[in-house]
């Protein structure tokens, strides 16, 4: 079981890192391998939550955390390593230039794409409990 559990979070890492990092690719022309680690792990806490509540919950709920986790990893990686991997400042509502209102909004819909292929990558190659969305 321990194994198993071990194998979803591993492919869910690899799946989520790889779409965020390509993501990034098509959309700014270049990423950073912190945005690999970052989507992977985006990618298992949308799994991690579960799929029994309203889909409006999970969406918010990863929001904050997506939006958090790009804050903590913007602070490390720009502010503190000074890697310079993005900077929001000339966004608007923008914090310290890591996180921005624009970004946050665009994050919305990654989660509920992120939410979707998490449940149906446990459900169809893991077998698990088939997820059901539903708005409320």
């Amino acid at each position: 079981m321990l194994l198993k559990r071990l194998l979803e979070y591993g492919i869910l890492w690899l799946v989520g890192g790889t779409l965020y990092y390509t993501i990034e690719v098509l959309f700014r022309g270049f990423s950073h391998w912190t945005m690999f680690v970052l989507g992977g792990i985006c990618m298992m806490f949308f799994a991690f939550q579960g799929f029994d509540e309203p889909l409006w919950k999970q969406v918010t709920r990863s929001v904050i955390f997506v939006t958090s986790c790009e804050f903590i990893t913007g602070l490390i990686v720009n502010k503190y390593l000074g890697w310079n991997v993005w900077d929001y400042s000339s966004m608007p509502f923008h914090v310290f230039g890591q996180i921005c209102l624009p970004f946050t909004l665009l994050f919305t819909f990654l989660c509920v794409g992120g939410i979707w292929i998490s449940g149906t990558l446990l459900h169809y190659v893991f077998n698990e409990k088939k997820p059901s969305y539903r708005l409320l």
